[in-house]
């Protein structure tokens, strides 16, 4: 299957890594996709590298992976034609551009309206699924947790979340959906939950689990 990873920071560069490790065919796109030639000697040669819109043509499945401020935009240039009726892993949070208050990261969103709610509105036919957005991008790929951490998604697609969950097992996480779209207004500020520890004293090694009783 083809993956096509929009962004050129580092968890578009985690996860293109990841895609391949696990026998993927994977474009990652940028707006420069000059930006993108490292990654191949730093990652594999065998990924491709194009524009937002030829990678969003290129995939099967879409990651967006760009930061929260721009992600409309990002959409606009991959091109809404490009992405419909496919499935996009939506590893986006709605970081505002201003400084943390005592370690916690300020959002441009409120619990009444998630990012993921503006995207899957702004692209009505395109299938997103939250998923990679409540830990650091070190730990998305095969996290070496004594025990599986607890990915939380959530989406309106069943069949998307389906495709979402097969990916996640692989990468070595346990999955929880959480149901629609509207989910995304409790799974965002798990990214203000998990970087608290991080920003207010360097403690980033870290992750989720939700535990059941048998």
């Amino acid at each position: 299957m083809k993956v096509g990873i929009l962004g050129s920071g580092e968890v578009g560069k985690t996860l293109a890594a990841g895609f391949i490790k696990h026998g993927y065919e994977v474009m990652a796109g940028s707006r420069e996709p000059g930006k993108l030639t490292a990654w191949k000697t730093d990652i594999s040669d065998k990924l491709q590298t194009g524009s937002f819109a030829e990678t969003a043509r290129f995939g099967e499945i879409i990651v967006l992976a760009v930061k929260g401020t721009v992600a409309k935009e990002a959409l606009k240039l991959a091109g809404l034609e490009n992405l419909a009726g496919k499935t996009i892993l939506d590893a986006t949070n709605p970081i505002a551009d201003a400084a943390p208050v005592n370690g916690v990261l300020r959002f441009f969103t409120t619990l009444e309206r998630s990012l993921m709610e503006e995207l899957q509105e702004f692209s009505p036919q395109a299938h997103f699924v939250k998923a990679f957005s409540c830990v650091g991008n070190p730990f998305m790929v095969n996290p070496p947790f004594s025990s599986k951490p607890t990915m939380f998604i959530c989406g309106n697609e069943a069949k998307a979340k389906t495709q979402a969950t097969e990916i996640l097992e692989k990468f070595g996480w346990e999955t929880e959906d959480m149901g629609m779209v509207e989910a995304a207004r409790a799974i965002e500020p798990l990214c203000i939950l998990w970087c608290i520890p991080g920003l207010s004293r360097n403690s980033w090694t870290h992750a989720f689990k939700l535990l059941k009783l048998q």
